[in-house]
């Protein structure tokens, strides 16, 4: 199943399918390790639309709610 990043609950484990966004956007979340086939856990999410803290590689990287609402992860549910 593929959902945003978003809808993920806390401990939840996914590989990230897509990054909607523009090269800029995609080359920022790049940078900081998030790309397609990688392995991402979130973390923990603040109450509503506040930042959405997810693992990559053993570092832990907090996102602004409109990105992770563009980042797509395949899940099993």
């Amino acid at each position: 199943m593929i959902i945003n990043l978003t809808q993920m609950q806390p401990g939840e484990a996914g590989i990230v399918r897509e990054i909607q966004g523009g090269q800029g956007f995609v080359r920022k979340l790049q940078s900081m390790g998030v790309r397609p086939e990688k392995k991402i856990t979130k973390v923990s999410s603040h109450f509503r639309r506040g930042p959405q803290t997810i693992e990559v590689d053993n570092i832990q990287i907090a996102v602004g709610f409109g990105m992770a609402k563009r980042i797509l992860v395949e899940v099993a549910r």
